[in-house]
């Protein structure tokens, strides 16, 4: 594992956000599977480099993946309601979101089949006027955080699809408190069209994490790189 002194490709290394300039370090790390203990395997290199005042900013895939929250795609089973109900989904560069059966199945089983259903008659009753956006604002963030495969993530993660963290504010505390250092942890779900911030202590640290990350400077595809570490410029 390492702590990288240059921005991944295309990113930089540098950001504004709350009037400070703030650096930014990618951190390299070994493949995360199901049941590893991201924070402890984060702990071996970092803690000599961190300091006090930093945020530590987690990749929500990558902690809910240890957390056993990871499905192979081609496993998961699903009925006719994701299979008619994914066809509304709009897709983005992004990635797929919920627009396959496979991963709008996640979200019946995460957020419950009335709210998705709910979530589905909502967004296309509103999209022919323009108003985008409702059917994740019905489902909630649990479902905008579904993750599906994409070409660009490390393999074999590239065949999996995964939900959200569990409990995310929890494990960011709890995480915070494993480091003997006074710094903050927040978990992000980010990528080239907006962040959703999972892990934060209040909104103030809310809007902290979306600008630290708001041009997605983490990598999970070959820059193997799921955690950043941002400083204040002195």
């Amino acid at each position: 594992m390492t702590v990288l002194t240059s921005p991944n490709p295309g990113k930089s290394l540098t950001i504004e956000a709350q009037g400070n300039t703030w650096e930014r370090y990618p951190v390299k790390t070994p493949v995360i599977n199901s049941g590893d203990d991201f924070i402890g395997i984060l702990k071996q290199d970092i803690t000599d480099f961190l300091q006090d005042g930093d945020v530590l900013l987690l990749a929500e895939s990558v902690v809910a993946i240890s957390q056993g929250r990871g499905f192979r795609f081609s496993e998961i089973t699903y009925g006719k309601a994701a299979e008619f109900y994914a066809q509304f989904v709009t897709r983005t560069p992004a990635g797929i979101g919920l627009g396959t059966p496979q991963t709008m199945q996640l979200a019946i089983n995460e957020c419950g089949f009335l709210r998705i259903t709910l979530a589905v008659i909502i967004g296309g009753l509103t999209r022919p006027f323009g108003w985008k956006g409702n059917f994740y604002r019905v489902a909630g963030t649990k479902a905008r955080a579904i993750d599906g495969p994409t070409a660009g993530t490390m393999p074999p993660y590239n065949e999996f699809a995964s939900l959200s963290p569990k409990e995310p504010r929890d494990y960011a505390n709890r995480a915070e408190q494993r480091f003997n250092q006074n710094i903050e942890i927040i978990i992000v779900d980010a990528n080239d069209i907006g962040v959703n911030i999972m892990g934060a202590k209040n909104k103030q640290q809310e809007e902290l994490g979306k600008q630290l990350c708001i041009d997605n400077p983490m990598g999970q595809g070959s820059e193997g790189t799921p955690a950043l570490i941002c400083r204040k410029a002195q």
